[in-house]
């Protein structure tokens, strides 16, 4: 919704942009209990950053600054290198390879989709949409199942 918000200027983008910045916090309440305070608010900044760095990619892309938005990318990928290795610095059954892989194979599909939606080419945004859709479950199934090995002594398996 944002990418579509930013690409034609919607009058919504304040109110997208404050719902999508709810997601760390969610993420944070939900680690929490497993993770403790400071290892829940480390990857909610982390997530925080991954999509406010996204914005920025989006944004300069758009204006045709093209150095502004190699380095917004060069940042978006350091922040996944940095979010994957801090997954397996707290659960050793979050490999920092599987990690990586799956949210390079992230970023890539949303750069994709927002450069089909800004090239008004509706039909591939949309497809590319739905791999999205099924990468990001596959990464909430990657997450559950690590926290599910970790802490077995919660969880009837």
């Amino acid at each position: 919704m944002l990418i579509l918000s930013l690409v034609f200027g919607l009058p919504d983008e304040e109110f997208v942009t404050a719902r999508l910045l709810q997601n760390p916090g969610d993420f944070e309440e939900a680690l929490r209990p497993f993770y403790g305070e400071e290892n829940a608010a480390n990857f909610a900044d982390l997530l925080t950053a991954h999509l406010t760095i996204a914005k920025e990619l989006i944004t300069d892309s758009m204006a045709g600054n093209t150095s502004a938005a190699a380095d917004a990318e060069r940042r978006w990928y350091e922040n996944a290198d940095q979010i994957a290795a801090f997954l397996n610095s707290i659960n050793p059954n979050w490999s920092v390879q599987e990690w990586k892989k799956m949210l390079y194979d992230h970023l890539a599909m949303l750069k994709t989709e927002a450069n089909d939606i800004m090239s008004q080419n509706f039909e591939d945004s949309i497809n590319i949409f739905e791999s999205i859709e099924q990468e990001a479950m596959e990464m909430a199934d990657v997450m559950a199942r690590g926290i599910v090995r970790q802490f077995e002594q919660y969880f009837r398996i």
